[in-house]
């Protein structure tokens, strides 16, 4: 008699996850990536044949529209990590501390709350609040404090605003299960041995914390660049996103080779930037621990 080997447990357990992985993740960046090296669809064109001439249009961009695209997107995406992780951060902390379970979990509430709503009912309530005759403007005016409206709203401002509001809890959420998985008494240690309560936390519970900011940060930043409901509403047609780009060259300008191109780009420079900010950050957090 043979033996035939069994999957083992784990495997049947991974298997639905590595399934959807395969179905929703890889199939359609292959087929995205396929359909940006054609000059049209092969499926339905049998003359469609194989060129880059899509990457070039996006490298040669002498109008450059398409470079202020990316940077744009890029710029937005940064910034709206950033200020998410400088909100984020203290009230990851404040809630990982908190000694009330009933505190916590009403804290905890407030935070899921938002999140609660779809993000086009949220971006509406932004622009309610930020346009021309919203609260602020209209509030401002009337208490004589300016003469005409902010530009609040239809630029960059705007739509970080939205965007951070919209992440800042996956932000908390992550840091706070990092934060509180560290050990108080480290940090009573330290200022046991006379550092200030500054220093204890730059020194001890930051360091240590690196882990849940890296990923706070890639989630919120991986979000935002892939945004598209909230800066088409916030930022008008003063804003222009790379996902903004890819949605026109796909409805408007019926051109799936060039938009699964401009998606590549994206996804490249993003995969890019975020190995960047891996390798600092674990620099970073080697230098803590030798220190």
């Amino acid at each position: 008699m043979t033996n035939t080997a069994r999957p083992s447990p784990i495997a049947w357990l991974i298997a639905p996850a590595g399934l959807l992985f395969v179905l929703f993740f890889v199939m359609p960046f292959a087929v995205m990536t396929a359909m940006s090296f054609y000059s049209g669809n092969p499926v339905t064109n049998p003359n469609a044949f194989l060129t880059t001439r899509h990457y070039e249009r996006f490298i040669l961009d002498t109008a450059g529209i398409f470079h202020e695209a990316l940077w744009s997107t890029l710029r937005i995406g940064l910034v709206t990590t950033i200020v998410s992780l400088l909100i984020g951060y203290p009230l990851a902390h404040w809630m990982a501390r908190m000694q009330s379970r009933l505190g916590h979990a009403l804290v905890l509430m407030a935070v899921i709350a938002p999140m609660l709503t779809g993000i086009v009912v949220r971006t509406f309530a932004w622009m309610t609040i930020l346009q021309d005759k919203g609260v602020i403007n209209t509030t401002l005016i009337q208490w004589g404090l300016i003469e005409k409206p902010l530009p609040l709203m239809y630029n960059e401002f705007g739509t970080i605003v939205a965007l951070v509001h919209i992440y800042v809890p996956f932000m908390v959420l992550t840091l706070t299960g990092v934060i509180g998985r560290i050990d108080e008494r480290l940090e009573q240690a330290a200022r046991s041995l006379g550092a200030g309560r500054l220093r204890a936390f730059v020194e001890v519970t930051l360091p240590l914390s690196l882990p849940g900011i890296l990923a706070g940060s890639l989630l919120v930043f991986a979000l935002s660049i892939s945004a598209y409901v909230t800066p088409s509403l916030m930022g008008g047609t003063n804003v222009l996103t790379l996902p903004m780009l890819i949605a026109q060259q796909v409805g408007t300008s019926f051109n799936p080779n060039f938009a699964g191109a401009l998606g590549v780009i994206l996804l490249l420079v993003s995969l890019a930037i975020v190995v960047a900010y891996n390798r600092i950050l674990a620099r970073l957090s080697g230098e803590q621990g030798m220190a």
